[in-house]
């Protein structure tokens, strides 16, 4: 897959992802944030609580779960928590850390606080 079409690929999986959270009533605060350790594909809403997501798509839900990192996984912790400073109850703000696994035929898995921090 060249670099514009696996580019391409992965936001087709962060937008399934968002709608997927959408239909159990969140919404997306925002998209492919960037804070000071990296980016955070998306962040949601769920009444007070967030809800930071790390998408990954793979040929099948094992090799997508294979892409995510004990780097990344430290990145996504940093910047999730710079993100709470922002918020009014700062780090005492509800949240979690989900990861969404994607397959290549477009199937979601989602794994609720998969990354405790």
């Amino acid at each position: 897959m060249s670099g514009l079409q696996s580019h391409l690929s992965g936001l087709a999986a962060e937008e399934a992802v968002a709608r997927a959270y959408e239909r159990r009533g969140m919404t997306v605060a925002e998209r492919r944030w960037r804070g000071p350790a990296g980016e955070i594909d998306l962040i949601l809403r769920d009444g007070a609580a967030v809800v930071f997501v790390e998408v990954k798509k793979g040929r099948d839900f094992a090799a997508a779960a294979a892409r995510l990192t004990a780097r990344q996984i430290e990145r996504i912790v940093a910047s999730a928590a710079a993100f709470l400073g922002g918020e009014p109850a700062g780090q005492m703000t509800e949240a979690r850390i989900d990861v969404a696994l994607v397959d290549e035929r477009g199937e979601l898995h989602i794994l609720e606080n998969a990354v405790l921090a």
